[in-house]
């Protein structure tokens, strides 16, 4: 049955695209005109977090930015041929056509709204019907082995203005942990609140890597530290053990950081297993992840999208934040090394990861609110390893 439903789609797929909004015809459509794509890859001197910057050039000399992680020359080719010609306003005929390519597709989502906001001289959320808030609540990942690495980590991000942290496990040893990694997990929690007080929030980050066994070990035995949320603990392919994992334990779960698919979304807000969904913002854009919102919004779910990349990403994810009511809060990376925090900076024209009292203002200006620094960009192209 399953094969049989995948090869109608199959089979559907052309019709769905012929279809698609024709070429410009009218003069506002011609001047949003694609035509040019470039791409730059980038990598942070320290951290050797890599992401790539798209910008799409129209007729009317705009240019639209985006972002996504590292993509393949191939996808960068299909992207050219499906948007070069196309009016940006198509921007939702692009994510059809590119959804094959999810990270491409996601940069070419950012660019062409950009490109929309500029034209229409407002603000890419305002676009999209916001703003829901005017501020949107930020953490950020704790980077370190040690606790002691974590806490000075903490102590740099709060001094920056962040209140939120997202805590990585201990070393995960083995499929079964058992109440040793339990206790190691407890104790690494109660020093970072010691260290940074009681007003700062955490999450837990699993990063996939536990057993369901050691996944409701700790749900239980953390619920006291009340956790924004524990993030990815386990694999979802079990839904059966997250559905006893969840019924068992007031720790909030969250899933979806891996996941580009509607589909299983919906399954994980069927069964009621997540309570903060995590679409990952270079796989889905800003239209994909408002469409997640939606689907999450009727289950009463909040979203907390995963963003680990570079500052044009930054500057989407604020203005997808301002666009949807359900949205909780927001991942910035804060790298550890001051290099990698000054190439961020130097990359756009005014500061979009600024936090204060754990919170970053929106941008204000035309499309994303920013544009890129050529130089920066250039340095930073060539020493893209």
């Amino acid at each position: 049955m399953v094969r049989t439903t995948r090869l109608r789609r199959a089979r559907l797929i052309p019709r769905n695209l012929a279809q698609a909004p024709a070429r410009p015809s009218s003069g506002v459509e011609r001047q949003l005109t694609v035509t040019e794509l470039r791409s730059y890859a980038l990598r942070e001197p320290v951290s050797r977090r890599s992401y790539t910057i798209v910008k799409i050039q129209t007729e009317s000399g705009l240019a639209g930015l985006g972002e996504c992680a590292a993509v393949s020359a191939q996808a960068l080719e299909q992207a050219k041929k499906v948007v070069i010609g196309m009016p940006a306003t198509a921007f939702e005929s692009a994510r059809r056509q590119l959804a094959p390519v999810p990270g491409i597709e996601a940069a070419v989502n950012m660019a062409l709204l950009d490109v929309i906001g500029q034209f229409a001289k407002a603000p890419v959320h305002h676009i999209l019907g916001g703003p829901t808030r005017n501020k949107a609540r930020a953490i950020t990942t704790l980077e370190g082995d040690s606790d002691e690495d974590l806490i000075s980590s903490l102590k740099r991000a709060q001094q920056a203005g962040y209140r939120a942290f997202l805590v990585p496990l201990p070393p995960v040893a083995a499929p079964n942990q058992g109440q040793a990694f339990v206790h190691k997990t407890r104790k690494r929690m109660e020093s970072l609140r010691t260290a940074g007080g009681e007003a700062l929030d955490f999450a837990l980050a699993g990063a996939e890597s536990l057993s369901p066994g050691d996944t409701a070990s700790l749900c239980s035995a953390l619920e006291r530290f009340h956790l924004l949320w524990f993030d990815e603990p386990c694999q979802i392919s079990n839904l059966s053990a997250l559905v006893k994992i969840s019924s068992e334990s007031v720790t909030p779960l969250g899933f979806g950081r891996r996941i580009s698919q509607g589909g299983q979304f919906q399954d994980l807000l069927r069964q009621e297993v997540v309570d903060v969904l995590r679409p990952d913002l270079s796989f889905n854009g800003i239209s994909g992840i408002r469409k997640i919102a939606a689907l999450a919004e009727t289950y009463y779910v909040a979203l907390a999208p995963h963003h680990d990349g570079g500052p044009i990403a930054t500057a989407s994810a604020l203005h997808l934040a301002a666009s949807i009511p359900n949205f909780f809060i927001q991942q910035i990376p804060f790298p550890k090394a001051e290099e990698d925090r000054r190439m961020r900076a130097a990359l756009i024209s005014r500061p979009v990861e600024e936090v204060k009292d754990g919170f970053v203002e929106l941008p204000r200006g035309p499309g994303l609110g920013i544009s890129v620094n050529e130089d920066a960009l250039q340095k930073y192209r060539e020493n893209a390893a």
